[in-house]
């Protein structure tokens, strides 16, 4: 088995450092996403806040596909695999929003990191990608770590499995969203990441205003308060149209897996945030739970071969 060391050296040597730097990135973003969700949560129906955040993000993209691409619908079969891939996303974003009413940022920034695991099964099962036995022990420590963040390494609590709700309907999310990176693998078909990004995010908007319906006539918008809109700005900016971008394009350069196993830092800047924006303290019964999580990111990214799962 390779060292740690040797493992780090390999990755700065990965001739996709620049992909990998735009997953950092992407992390980073997501990261904030949490706190500024858990601001908001509360203001808006959780479907409802996610059919802006979606409108919002396609309409910015809008004119620089247009412009770029021309204005023309997918052919039928690319449509419905867009409609498929939006899916996931829905889900896991309303799951998300609505799980923080009952848990905390830090729980949900550290289930996020099982969404690595999972995409794993589903790559397997969707791409018949297999999973080396270096990858898998990354996998198992980062699952370890976000297990140990979320309980605060309570092993009696760990033993119990005690989630609370908002943990149960977050898992429920991290589910789908597993499936959403061995999708992009399976339908991308060499068009312009561009446009695959517009019209997911389009679809998916279509998807949440049919479920936020009977919402629109009960809010009274005047009493949103502004910072709402900018949350949902900030959202719709850099963690929906932003990391979806990165994203699809990262997953044809890396492969599933390793695009998806960036989740594991979230919980580490979920921590940093939250402590910054003074929504959370510093335990240190948190740092083996962060240790593991950073050691199974070495470990899983270190792996060598491109468009790997």
């Amino acid at each position: 088995m390779y060292s740690v060391r040797q493992s780090f050296k390999q990755l700065v040597n990965d001739s996709t450092l620049y992909v990998h730097a735009l997953m950092l990135l992407m992390v980073i973003v997501v990261s904030g996403s949490f706190p500024v969700a858990a601001l908001i949560t509360d203001a808006l129906p959780p479907a409802l806040m996610m059919f802006l955040r979606f409108l919002t993000a396609a309409v910015l993209f809008a004119p620089f596909v247009f412009v770029k691409h021309g204005f023309a619908l997918p052919a039928r079969k690319t449509l419905l695999g867009y409609a498929l891939l939006s899916i996931p996303l829905v889900v896991f974003f309303w799951c998300m929003f609505e799980s923080l009413r009952y848990t905390s940022v830090i729980n949900t920034g550290a289930l996020y990191t099982t969404v690595p695991a999972i995409t794993a099964v589903f790559a397997y099962v969707i791409n018949q990608d297999k999973t080396s036995p270096r990858r898998a022990l990354g996998l198992m420590f980062g699952t370890l770590g976000a297990l140990w963040i979320v309980f605060r390494g309570d092993l009696q609590a760990l033993i119990n499995l005690n989630f609370n709700d908002g943990d149960l309907i977050f898992l429920t999310g991290c589910l789908f969203m597993g499936i959403y990176s061995p999708l992009i693998k399976k339908l991308y078909a060499g068009e312009p990441m561009a446009l695959m990004t517009f019209w997911v995010i389009l679809i998916g908007a279509v998807w949440l205003l049919l479920i936020s319906l009977h919402d629109l006539d009960t809010v009274m918008w005047r009493d949103v308060e502004t910072e709402v809109y900018l949350g949902l700005l900030y959202l719709a900016i850099f963690t929906t149209l932003g990391s979806f971008f990165i994203l699809q394009f990262a997953t044809i350069r890396l492969g599933a897996t390793k695009v998806a196993a960036y989740s594991f830092l979230t919980p580490v800047f979920v921590i940093a945030l939250s402590i910054i924006l003074g929504m959370a303290i510093f335990q240190w019964a948190l740092v083996p739970g962060i240790f593991l999580v950073l050691l199974s990111m070495v470990l899983v990214q270190s792996e060598g071969g491109r468009n790997t799962s």
